[in-house]
């Protein structure tokens, strides 16, 4: 029988006004990768962050039982100490530090204040061939990718002697190829080094592929654990966990809006990176989206999608912009994000903590900051019109929280998502920018997001969808261009459209020449 390393007893945990956990119960068996799965919201998170003192003892009601000791953590570098390492969402790494630096940021190696750089230099390196990243461990956090990035922090937990490691949402920002090398490291980590895992992720192929066990979590609670052993592991039955029933389809069905009309045409665009003027990001892109039209732009993570859409949205990125835009036919010149909300278009960031919504501000500050206008009477904002619109948007897009008072940091990202949508929808764009729309949210609240665009476009507007996931291209977009290299390598329509293609188009494009545009329609 297997030694069970962690056992979570009726863990409970209240924030003001909502039951964030409610009896939730955990067992994890020692050497296993144990998924937690469940919607936006349902707890995960939260259930993580007791479990590893970032919500310290006496803030919750429940036992943490650690390799059948009971366990009061009250901070963080308790749980640490034991061996339970957690790796958020959103990566701790300071850029401008080397890899080895981050590694031992707070460990360091030394005595009497003096650090030991040939040993911490040396363990870096240690660690860094366990996790299988060639870099140097000298080598600056900034000079080096997401998906590196990532194998850091790895690297870093397990120099902490991680006994049971915790990733949140670990491949949520790598593209295909970066996520399957992690989970191959977890696998690696697991035979090889008999390291426990609990992943915590929206992506369920990958959960199917890497995990052991499934802990369905629903409203803040345990619903059920899968065995892959004896259970259904499929797609369908984890999702059924999750939503309280079977999601038959996951893309909605979509009456054909799409108008022969051209709503924006992008020509000859380029753009220049704002730091080093010489890369160029965006070259010589050409595209145009039509009236009631869902556009997907796919393409490699660094294919120069995101550098596209800003440069294009009020040159809110890059530098040494060029090129030519139309909108209804007629040469619009948007130099600032003003212009661009002025002329109705919109973009809805990748990053919605960052540079999308206010963490720290309520929900109703967030939802009308693009349209203050919209509320506002003599340059006075309205208190009252201010929250009727935010009510009216929670409701119409069926945000989950107690109150458009409470501050958007306090959701989940599905519902921050929403929020972010909502926006720009009070805005009123007849051209919305979607990039990376439902990235780290769940298929249920996925769908509610699809069900928004699809209403958005049967109103005649325009919508450009940016995603990595192709499946979610494949099922919403109209029409699909792909890009790679800061270039337009292909165009495809609905019924052409395939992973297998978009991809062969990528992998092909070295060296060619961008796509022409062409605003005539193929007889």
């Amino acid at each position: 029988m297997a030694n069970i390393i962690l056992e979570m007893k009726q863990i409970t945990k209240t924030f003001p006004g909502v039951k964030a956990l409610d009896n939730v119960n955990l067992q994890v068996e020692e050497s296993e990768i144990h998924a937690l799965v469940g919607e936006n919201g349902a707890g995960k998170s939260t259930l993580m962050n007791v479990l590893s003192g970032v919500y310290p003892f006496g803030t919750y009601e429940g036992d943490i039982i650690y390799k059948s000791e009971v366990c009061h953590f009250n901070d963080i570098k308790d749980s640490e100490a034991l061996g339970i390492v957690i790796i958020h969402q959103e990566l701790a790494l300071v850029p401008y530090m080397t890899i080895a630096e981050n590694m031992f940021l707070g460990n360091e190696r030394g005595k009497s204040y003096k650090i030991d750089w040939d040993e911490t230099n040396a363990l870096a390196k240690k660690y860094l061939d366990i996790v299988g990243l060639q870099e140097s461990p000298q080598t600056l956090i900034k000079d080096i990718g997401v998906g590196k990035q990532q194998l850091v922090e790895i690297a870093k937990a397990l120099s902490k002697n991680a006994k049971l490691l915790i990733l949140d949402e670990p491949t949520s920002s790598l593209n295909e190829s970066d996520s399957k090398a992690l989970l191959d490291l977890m696998l690696k980590l697991k035979y090889e080094h008999g390291l426990t895992s609990i992943i915590i992720s929206h992506k369920l192929n990958e959960i199917s592929y890497v995990a052991d066990k499934i802990t369905v979590i629903r409203d803040g609670s345990t619903i059920e654990t899968l065995d892959k052993k004896v259970d259904d592991f499929s797609e369908p039955r984890i999702i059924k966990g999750m939503v309280g029933r079977e999601l038959s389809d996951r893309f909605p069905k979509r009456e054909n809006c799409v108008l022969d009309e051209i709503k924006m045409e992008v020509k000859n665009w380029n753009a220049y990176h704002p730091l080093y003027s010489e890369r160029k990001v965006v070259d010589n892109v050409n595209f145009h989206v039509k009236k009631g039209e869902v556009l997907g732009i796919a393409g490699l993570m660094g294919a120069g999608r995101t550098e596209l859409a800003m440069s294009i949205f009020g040159k809110s990125y890059g530098d040494n912009i060029s090129g030519e835009l139309y909108f209804d036919g007629k040469r619009v010149f948007l130099n600032s994000v003003t212009d661009a909300i002025k002329q109705k278009l919109a973009y809805v960031t990748e990053d919605r903590k960052g540079n999308g919504l206010i963490l720290s501000n309520p929900i109703k500050v967030n939802t009308t900051l693009a349209n203050l206008e919209g509320v506002s009477n003599h340059g006075i904002i309205d208190k009252d019109k201010e929250y009727a619109v935010a009510v009216e948007y929670k409701e119409k897009l069926k945000t989950k929280c107690p109150s458009v008072e409470q501050n958007v940091g306090n959701l989940s990202g599905g519902n921050q998502q929403k929020v972010l949508l909502a926006k720009w929808m009070f805005a009123d764009p007849e051209i919305l920018i979607l990039d990376e729309p439902t990235r780290g949210i769940d298929v249920g609240a996925k769908y509610e997001i699809y069900c928004i665009i699809n209403q958005l476009v049967s109103e005649g507007k325009s919508v450009i969808m940016i995603s990595s996931e192709m499946p979610e291209l494949l099922g919403m977009a109209d029409r699909v261009y792909v890009m790679n290299e800061g270039k337009m390598v292909g165009e495809l329509s609905k019924e052409e459209a395939s992973q297998e293609k978009i991809m062969t188009m990528i992998i092909q494009s070295a060296g060619k020449k961008p796509l022409e545009v062409s605003t005539k329609e193929e007889k």
